[in-house]
């Protein structure tokens, strides 16, 4: 396992193509030049001891000097140890509804964008619990387990879009079903789902599903992205609004949020129900029942003992600027008998 200590730095690598094409461009100058002094047949015999060949290796060593440069710069670092910690917290499933009524802007920018925008606030809250993430819409889909990554989380949770769950639709139920089996049923810890959705239910089981969910000792926290006026769905391309969805008759399709539905899921876990309008809000309704579930020890192993990896890309680098040093531009007479480099003997 290993990660980067500044990957900041990374983007100094955006110079090389720049000095390649420096030195392409000097190549062409020099050549315009050379036609300016005389016939290059004439130009290339007095100048025999100039080398191309050499020209070229003296770049790549300066190339691979700044890779290795910059790579001591992001100081990679390698975990040697593989340890088991104990921590204190709760596991948390995280589930967004990514189906098409989530592209709805009554509020902005989307629905299905201040979802993610939510959760990201309240990952942001978290501090050793365990966290999971569920899609769904006509059916669930397991986006990212139990984790305690939240930078791997936070990574899921960006990419998902309303085109990764095939079937439309909202099946709630199968989002309850879905998260309550992430939960390790040996251990004992506080399990609690975040279900961020606007209401809108295709099925009839959503209520019983939270029910079972209750008998298991799950929590549901619901939290309403929309408004109850609503809104169309817009159909874009290249981000421009060309039409809204319609529906059999013809029809612009106006999905409203439904709170009463999400009420109804919270209430039967003896959860709660948050309106999703306001961030903050939520994050400080998130944080008070976060505060009153009860927090149980766990086992998890992580690596640990990192050391840093730096000093070998520096040694590196100074290795081949010091070899940059001894190869010269000019043809020399004992390596042109050896003739390394392919070129013509004159």
């Amino acid at each position: 396992m290993f990660e980067l200590d500044e990957k900041i730095y990374l983007y100094l690598l955006l110079i090389i193509p720049i000095i390649f094409g420096l030195f392409l461009y000097l190549l062409f100058w020099k050549k315009q030049k050379q036609k300016e002094f005389g016939a290059l047949e004439l130009v290339k015999r007095l100048s025999a001891y100039q080398s191309k060949s050499k020209q070229f290796f003296k770049l790549l060593t300066g190339i691979w000097a700044i890779i290795f440069i910059v790579v001591a710069l992001v100081n990679p670092k390698v975990g040697t140890k593989l340890e088991t910690v104990k921590r204190e917290g709760i596991d948390i499933v995280f589930a967004v509804d990514v189906s098409k009524s989530m592209l709805a802007e009554d509020i902005a920018p989307n629905r299905l964008e201040k979802s993610k925008q939510l959760v990201m606030q309240l990952i942001n809250q978290l501090g050793a619990d365990r966290i999971g993430i569920v899609a769904y819409a006509g059916s669930a889909y397991p986006v990212l387990p139990i984790t305690t990554d939240y930078s791997v989380a936070k990574m899921f949770l960006q990419s998902m879009n309303t085109d990764m769950v095939s079937s439309q639709g909202t099946a709630i139920n199968e989002a309850i079903e879905l998260a309550a089996g992430y939960f390790n049923q040996e251990e004992q810890t506080a399990r609690l789902l975040v279900l961020v959705s606007d209401g809108e239910d295709h099925s009839e089981d959503a209520k019983d599903a939270a029910e079972n969910a209750a008998e298991n000792g799950m929590k549901i926290i619901t939290i309403g992205v929309g408004t109850p006026k609503g809104g169309p769905i817009p159909i874009k391309s290249n981000g421009i609004v060309k039409s809204f969805l319609k529906d059999n008759n013809d029809e612009v399709v106006v999905t409203k949020m439904d709170e009463e539905e999400l009420k109804n899921i919270a209430l039967a876990t003896s959860g709660v129900y948050i309106n999703g309008s306001s961030t903050k809000q939520v994050v400080d309704e998130f944080k008070k029942e976060l505060d009153e579930i009860e927090k149980k020890e766990y086992e998890t192993q992580k690596v640990s003992d990192y050391k840093d990896q730096f000093q070998w890309f520096l040694a590196l680098a100074f290795l081949v600027l010091f070899l940059d040093i001894f190869v010269l531009e000019r043809k020399t007479p004992w390596l042109k008998k050896l003739n390394l480099f392919n070129e013509e003997q004159s």
